[in-house]
């Protein structure tokens, strides 16, 4: 039995990263001590790695809970894996198709902008060619970004 410290070090994270983990269900102690103290079994490296390489694939920690839940229940966990990284796949796939998008209309500004005249200090507007920008709303801040 390890005590959090020792866990941590072992696994490479932060003894409040534990914490949070258990405090999401990703990892449970083993046992604790009358004095409030965690104790971990060998196996909790495992699963904290495991966290870790799922998060490097950019899975959510809700995403792993689910994972861990499924394996905890007796199921086969790869198959969530393959849904969510399906998942992963077509949203990141329509964020590039928006960024894509967005590039193409900052070129065009670009384009536009590239012989223009700066604008004088003394002017009241801070800068005109920013101000000319059309069909500019927070949504389309929104949907390019996300």
């Amino acid at each position: 039995m390890m005590k959090i410290g020792v866990v941590a070090k072992r696994a490479g994270v932060s003894v409040g990263t534990l914490r949070y983990y258990e405090k999401l269900g990703l990892i449970q102690p083993s046992q604790r001590s009358e004095n409030g103290y965690r104790y971990y079994d060998k196996n909790v490296i495992q699963r904290i790695l495991f966290i870790r390489k799922a998060q490097a694939l950019q899975f959510s920690l809700a995403d792993i809970k689910q994972i861990l839940t499924i394996r905890e229940q007796g199921y086969p966990a790869c198959a969530k894996v393959k849904e969510l990284l399906n998942q992963k796949i077509y949203q990141l796939n329509i964020q590039i198709q928006q960024l894509n998008e967005f590039r193409v209309e900052l070129e065009q500004y670009q384009t536009q902008w590239s012989e223009r005249p700066l604008d004088q200090p003394e002017s009241l507007i801070l800068c005109s060619l920013i101000d000319e920008v059309q069909n500019y709303t927070r949504e389309h801040l929104l949907t390019s970004f996300n």
